[in-house]
């Protein structure tokens, strides 16, 4: 019954993305692309459907299937997805398509088991693609099913600890009859009626079945272990600016914290030491300039760095290069910050 009133309250209530085939047009027989729903769940990691629309789109607009993007480099990978976060996805991007072009013929595996050994595909995501693209009943779980699940059956066990008895239950929810659906109904109603905060109750289609909201306080659900505070970090960052607007930037190594990224000049900052904070660091000799600072949270830690600016007559010789145009550029957030912050200070 559960999965009957979530499946026609989807037929009126799905939402439109970019990435998604609507719930008619899947029951008229039209497929999603395993493509399309690889890439938007690889986006959709630690990241809010209205952020990761446009990356989407701009990513369909250079690469509009796997191939494209098997035959494009690393670099214009990164570079597209500047600002989106958490890079090791953007790498696993190319790394996966690599493989499925090369070993799959150009196609993703049907069953989550062979999903799950490509390069960034895990147990929610292979369960997904297999889902969605192949209307495989598969128990998919991410933070809006957990929550749904958790308060439909008022699961007392704290998360992370009853995510296998979540699983569990939500691999016995799943129809064999469009499951595709039904996963993406439960991935809808967790982002727009079950929320995490002032739940719509009145307006839920399973209401009736959930023990949480029998109780009147259903955001009581899920129970969460307290998070321990985020380690705070200090560093520098350089701008350095030629008399062309010219911003001087290096590459990071291959392994770590945003490994492959562009970046401005910093210091040896990372999740568990803290960096340099001064001029005595900076990448050469020049006027240097106190901007003042920015703060930025990677999922770990919080980091504030001291920006530094030097504007600059003749370019050292020294390792990197000058960019015109940083918006071109793999550069991750944390340093478009610092840009901004020295750019301020005219």
């Amino acid at each position: 019954m559960i999965s009957q009133n979530l499946l026609e309250w989807y037929d009126n209530h799905a939402r439109e993305l970019p990435w998604r085939i609507g719930p008619q047009a899947r029951k008229d027989g039209m497929k999603a692309d395993p493509y399309h729903v690889w890439l938007s769940e690889i986006m959709l990691q630690q990241t809010t459907v209205a952020t990761v629309k446009d990356y989407f789109l701009r990513f369909l607009t250079h690469w509009p299937n796997i191939e494209a993007m098997a035959a494009t480099d690393e670099e214009d990978i990164l570079k597209a997805w500047a600002g989106l976060g958490y890079y090791s996805r953007a790498r696993n991007l190319k790394k996966c398509a690599d493989i499925v072009v090369e070993e799959h013929g150009g196609r993703f595996p049907t069953d989550a088991k062979n999903l799950r050994a490509l390069p960034g595909i895990g147990d929610y995501t292979s369960a997904a693609i297999a889902a969605i693209a192949y209307d495989h009943a598969e128990p998919v779980v991410d933070g809006n099913i957990e929550r749904i699940i958790s308060r439909l059956y008022r699961i007392e066990i704290p998360l992370p600890k009853s995510k296998p008895e979540i699983r569990e239950l939500m691999g016995k929810m799943v129809p064999k009859s469009h499951p595709g659906n039904f996963v993406q109904a439960m991935m809808d109603l967790g982002a727009t009626i079950c929320t995490p905060r002032n739940p719509k109750c009145d307006q839920c289609p399973i209401s009736a079945n959930c023990q949480a909201a029998k109780t009147g306080e259903p955001t009581k659900w899920p129970i969460k272990l307290a998070k321990k505070p985020k380690p705070e970090r200090v560093g520098a960052a350089y701008v350095a600016i030629d008399g062309d607007g010219a911003i001087f930037l290096q590459k990071r190594g291959d392994k770590g914290l945003l490994a492959g990224m562009s970046q401005i000049p910093t210091t040896n900052w990372t999740a568990r030491v803290d960096g340099e904070t001064g001029i005595i660091a900076a990448p050469f000799e020049a006027n240097w300039q106190a901007c003042g600072s920015i703060r930025h949270t990677f999922t770990h830690f919080h980091l504030t760095l001291h920006v530094f600016r030097a504007d600059i007559g003749p370019r050292p010789q020294t390792n990197g290069w000058w960019s015109n145009d940083v918006d071109d550029e793999a550069l991750p957030t944390v340093f478009r910050k610092a840009i901004e912050k020295a750019q301020r200070i005219e």
